[in-house]
């Protein structure tokens, strides 16, 4: 297995640092994730109850 930081073989599967070949691998994958330079791809959410009644509210007309 590599590391899929720096490309270096990780050691066996009792590495604390699995999958990562050290420490500082695995710290520089965290900050990718702590800077969002990684997504997941992933639907778009529907609009909560909230964002539909103001959206509703929002299109009504006055007929007072």
């Amino acid at each position: 297995m590599k590391c899929p930081i720096c490309g270096k073989p990780v050691a066996p599967k009792d590495n604390p640092t699995r999958p990562f070949c050290s420490e500082r691998c695995r710290l520089i994958d965290f900050g990718n994730w702590a800077d969002e330079n990684y997504t997941v791809p992933a639907e778009e959410a529907a609009p909560s109850l909230d964002e539909m009644d103001n959206s509703s509210s929002s299109h009504q007309e006055d007929h007072s």
